[in-house]
């Protein structure tokens, strides 16, 4: 998992491609349809990583939660199962199904363990257990050499390596999971490693983010972050993604919406354009989380059990199309990776900058979708009436 194992020393201009899909209703089906979207962007990668989380997948164990781990060394693996002992009772523990894929090289040990929190400790850490849980996974990551907890959620899991997409799909055996929705990316890294810990999707609990662009505020985000006991450990700029979704929705509880507008804030100019009962909100929201602002052209996908969100920085420097079908939402970098997971959407459009597209379970009401209907052609903006 080292990066200067898979570096391979390539630096060149920023790709990557998106895709995901969710079933209103809860249907779950396998990997494939998303395997073979995010395989129709491999132009947009370059083989240094790339990655899918899918929820859903574990009905067995859907109380536990499940640890996705992995290890470059049996040290690594020895101290990391001794403090799971002493924290969690593990239910079950097992490596993570593969098959051998020659587009995969050199993989880390992968273990999964299904877990819940020790009664005992969890009292004398007076926390819930999703904060519980959290802070032994930064304590795992950030104190324990060559060992990173890559998922940690309930009922989902993320999977995810140095390769191709679709290879990786392959690798984990993705055709053998059934999920309601699926996220996946395909990495193409400027500023940062190609390793297999800095793969995505990035994930902390039931959190999943997949991105394309930059962060350009990510020192700032960081410290912001580190003020509530967050660690950044995987040297990617959108490991931060995950954990500010994690404090402004699950800790602070604030409206999805909301959030959104966090990340993707205003400017300044627009707020004090805007009638007086919003201009005070969106000036509030500025002043109290200016440190979760996030600077910098992105397109990012990101999910929890029960919603799935799409979401552009505010002036739309990275491409993202939405498209509907019955009951299922769509998301993906290009209207081709649609059609690959649906040949013939009902409704395709382009979400507004910084404006997010939302679908919730048991809900036909998709957030963003303009109201119009009809098909509105990539790269015009969708405008409500």
């Amino acid at each position: 998992m080292s990066e200067e194992v898979f570096d391979r020393g390539r630096r060149t201009i920023s790709g990557c491609g998106l895709s995901g899909m969710m079933s209103l209703t809860g249907e779950r089906v396998d990997g494939r349809a998303i395997r073979a979207s995010i395989a129709l962007l491999h132009e947009r990668s370059n083989g240094l990583g790339g990655g899918f989380a899918a929820y859903g997948i574990y009905p067995e164990r859907r109380d536990h939660f499940a640890l996705h781990i992995m290890y470059d060394t049996d040290e690594a693996r020895r101290r990391t199962e001794s403090a799971l002992e002493d924290d969690f009772d593990v239910a079950q523990d097992e490596r993570i199904p593969t098959r051998p894929h020659p587009g995969i090289v050199n993989p880390p040990s992968l273990m999964r363990y299904f877990v819940l929190p020790r009664a005992s400790r969890l009292e004398e850490d007076g926390a819930t257990a999703e904060d519980y849980v959290l802070a032994r996974v930064m304590r795992v990551n950030a104190e324990i050499s060559d060992a990173f907890v890559f998922s940690s959620g309930k009922n989902m899991g993320a999977f995810k390596a140095v390769g191709y997409a679709e290879d990786i799909a392959a690798f984990f055996r993705l055709d053998e999971y059934e999920a309601y929705i699926w996220i996946a990316h395909g990495r193409f890294p400027t500023n940062t490693p190609g390793w297999w810990a800095g793969a995505h999707p990035f994930t902390l609990l039931d959190w999943a983010v997949v991105h394309n662009g930059e962060i350009s505020s990510y020192g700032i985000n960081r410290r912001y972050l580190e003020m509530f006991n967050y660690q950044c450990t995987m040297r990617t700029d959108t490991e931060v993604m995950a954990y500010l979704l994690d404090l402004l929705i699950r800790r602070h509880e604030l409206p999805v919406e909301v959030a959104c507008d966090v990340l993707a804030a205003p400017f300044w100019e627009q707020i004090e354009r805007m009638p007086e009962e919003r201009r005070r909100l969106y000036s509030a929201l500025r002043q109290v989380y200016g440190g979760a602002l996030v600077n910098g052209p992105f397109a990012i996908i990101f999910a929890r059990h029960g919603e799935m969100v799409g979401l552009n920085d505010r002036i739309k420097l990275r491409p993202l199309v939405a498209a509907r079908k019955d009951s299922w939402l769509y998301l993906s970098s290009e209207e081709s990776g649609i059609r690959a997971m649906c040949a013939r959407p009902d409704l395709v459009w382009a979400p507004r900058a910084g404006q997010p597209v939302i679908g919730r379970l048991g809900s036909e009401v998709v957030a963003g979708e303009p109201a119009h209907g009809g098909r509105i052609a990539v790269g015009q903006e969708a405008t409500s009436e």
